[in-house]
């Protein structure tokens, strides 16, 4: 059994440990006079009680943050990355077009398709796992001549591409919104900002100093794999990335150190500045110059660029709430920086897919819609050209059709 297979959001789950908790617990007095003599059994009841209540607090707690789904994205196992998903890619999607008869199949319950690969990074030669979502109208001929606008989302620390679907159950939610005009067909890219091991390993989706260039290979590397191999827009405007907790830092840094190719971030529970704590690296290794350059606040202010930013956090969240109001003062045009503050219940999982659907919303009324390729336009509100008449299927783009 793999343990992205142990779910640590289910109720019947959750019901046995708190049952072998209470069984556990009363052993222990019921056991400490027959086993007076027998200082280790005494010890054992008395640690394994203490582990069970442990672990029964903290699947209670994770249950009501919506935090980790499974005990695989709790470790960061790096495996099973394609849990839920609809179909296995070969390395790079080269064989997409083997999801044709799915995806028309699917379009026709009006639901895109979900499809897992590995990614190597032209430049860093990293690989990594790649989800991606393609919009039911993906595989409809009367779009076969357009562009679709795309979503980069990044998980949050320590969580791979799996939580795209067994966590923020996304594709249902951009099933809906794609069905109610609220957002343009748009493939949706889920990249590992960390590759593996992850514990103890977030990278901040950042270019270490002397170390793995991660940034380089979520920005560059995926745009440019996502233009050859998915028929994605190379419009900037029609790029956004998104994402919740250090999901969001890395969204916010990543599109304004690269408003060249990206034209907007949303941030969930994000921050402005990359962590120091004990899950982080030594990332800049004393090179405040490059810290300095992953710094969203210093970046809005000092190298402003046109890009919108959406940067929402809870009221219970003191240390994103308080980065938000410093990147909003520090600000200068042509930054486009609006922020929503929300009831909650602190920093967790729910906070965040309570508030998906208006992320959507607000990312299908700042992006370009599907737009024949070669368009550059910076026009926003791309949801009223679509959707097309329906006339058939068509399968993934190749090479030859950029």
């Amino acid at each position: 059994m793999h343990l992205s297979s142990i779910r640590l959001d289910s109720p019947v789950n959750m019901i046995v440990v708190v049952v072998l908790t209470l069984l556990a617990i009363i052993a222990v007095p019921w056991f400490w006079d027959r086993w007076k003599r027998k200082r280790l059994w005494r010890s054992a009841t008395i640690l394994l009680a203490t582990v069970l209540l442990v672990l029964s607090t903290g699947m209670a707690g994770n249950m009501i943050g919506g935090f980790f789904p499974t005990v695989g994205s709790l470790l960061g196992t790096g495996s099973f990355a394609g849990q839920g998903t609809d179909a296995e890619a070969a390395e790079n999607g080269e064989d997409l077009e083997k999801l044709r008869d799915t995806g028309v199949a699917h379009a026709r319950d009006g639901k895109g398709t979900v499809v897992h690969m590995k990614v190597t990074g032209r430049r860093t030669k990293i690989t990594r796992d790649v989800t991606v979502y393609l919009p039911p109208q993906y595989f409809d001929a009367a779009y076969k001549d357009l562009r679709f606008p795309a979503i980069e989302w990044i998980p949050n620390y320590p969580s791979g591409p799996e939580v795209f679907t067994s966590g923020y159950h996304m594709p249902e939610q951009l099933d809906a919104a794609i069905a109610k005009r609220a957002l343009p067909p748009t493939v949706v890219i889920v990249p590992d900002p960390t590759g593996v091991p992850k514990v103890g390993h977030d990278t901040e989706c950042v270019d270490e100093v002397n170390g793995t260039a991660n940034d380089t290979y979520l920005t560059a590397d995926l745009r440019d794999w996502a233009l050859h191999k998915l028929g994605v827009s190379q419009n900037r405007r029609a790029w956004t990335i998104a994402g919740w907790s250090s999901g969001g830092y890395c969204a916010m840094n990543l599109v304004t150190r690269h408003p060249q190719w990206y034209g907007q971030a949303v941030s969930v529970s994000g921050y402005d500045k990359a962590q120091v704590d004990a899950e982080t690296e030594d990332l800049f290794h004393g090179r405040q110059d490059i810290n300095d350059a992953n710094n969203v606040r210093v970046n809005v202010r000092l190298h402003p660029s046109p890009v919108e930013i959406l940067a929402i956090s809870g009221d219970k969240e003191s240390y994103e709430s308080f980065a938000i109001d410093q990147i909003r003062a520090a600000a200068r045009p042509p930054v486009q920086f609006s922020s929503w503050r929300i009831p909650d219940a602190g920093h967790n999982m729910n906070t965040f897919k309570s508030q998906i659907p208006d992320v959507l919303a607000w990312i299908g009324a700042h992006t370009t819609g599907p737009a024949p390729a070669g368009r550059q336009t910076e026009t926003t509100g791309g949801v009223l050209p679509w959707p097309l008449p329906h006339s058939g299927a068509r399968g993934a783009l190749s090479d030859t059709d950029q």
